[in-house]
């Protein structure tokens, strides 16, 4: 008998990895899910979902790729965010010094870019980060809570011209607007204190948070989510409208996010694009 298909979780923070988990169960039966958790990050509720879990600090490379050797698994995914302030902390192993002395530009795609090519090396393969989980993915139109209005939508046209601009530059795949005006931008602060900022510039009146992907994004990582914490953010920020890009963007305890949306009167509507890269007309 074969041996069973053995899935590499790098888990982050955040339901993330939980839903990840679920979803392999149901869509792969039999996987072994072996998970390397991360100290003040991976919730320890999380690793009792799996069936090996080692714990080891932000930073280390070495020793996740041991790990997963040894458990025989060839494939890996990343799911859930490591919180910024982590990223000024790293204690780093001496494979991550290396790996790092050959990155010039240090940002996300790069840096887990590198990472990738080192798990490579020792023939573990990292899947789309998205693996597992299409139907979480919502296809072009409105989704949860009110359905945007006309000036919605030309305002959700807008922001996802800004937001592409920004993510290409590599600043940030959010931005708050309100009426044709951009009042924030997502940068290294993360989604959160991007609403928070924005909703108090706004003032609480018709302001909507926009959400994409980069331009040729790498799903095997930082994917754009949006999850029950993202409703719960908006709703006490007084955003009162949510667009994402259509089947790029990850929906988080989907049974919450409808509640909350419909509980605080918040649209979420997912936009499309044409062939050729344009907003499509909704």
């Amino acid at each position: 008998m074969a041996d069973p298909r053995t899935i590499g979780i790098i888990a982050g923070n955040g339901a993330y990895p939980e839903v990840f988990i679920d979803a392999a169960r149901r869509k792969c039966p039999g996987v072994r899910l072996v998970m390397a958790a991360f100290q003040n990050e991976t919730r320890e509720e999380v690793t009792r979902l799996v069936d090996a879990v080692e714990w080891m600090r932000v930073g280390q490379l070495s020793k996740p790729i041991r790990f997963f050797r040894k458990q025989g698994a060839l494939e890996a995914v990343m799911v859930g965010q490591i919180a910024p302030k982590n990223l000024f902390d790293l204690r780093p192993d001496l494979r991550t010094l290396m790996m790092l002395a050959r990155v010039p530009e240090r940002n996300a795609e790069t840096l887990f870019g590198a990472i990738a090519d080192e798990m490579a090396k020792d023939g573990i393969t990292l899947l789309p980060a998205t693996t597992f989980l299409d139907d979480l993915l919502p296809g072009p139109g409105p989704v949860f809570g009110p359905k945007f209005k006309d000036r919605q939508l030309r305002d959700a046209e807008f922001g996802f011209r800004i937001a592409k601009e920004t993510s290409r530059l590599d600043i940030g795949q959010t931005v708050v607007i309100r009426h044709g005006t951009v009042l924030a931008v997502e940068a290294f602060e993360g989604t959160n204190a991007c609403i928070r900022r924005g909703g108090e510039l706004g003032r609480g009146k018709n302001v909507m948070l926009v959400k994409v992907s980069k331009p040729n994004q790498d799903f095997r990582f930082d994917v754009p989510v949006v999850g029950p914490q993202t409703i719960e953010t908006c709703a006490e920020a007084g955003v009162g409208a949510i667009a994402i890009e259509a089947r790029r963007t990850l929906i988080l305890e989907a049974d919450k996010v409808r509640r909350l949306c419909e509980e605080k009167g918040i649209g979420l509507h997912a936009v499309g694009f044409t062939a050729a890269g344009d907003v499509a007309k909704v």
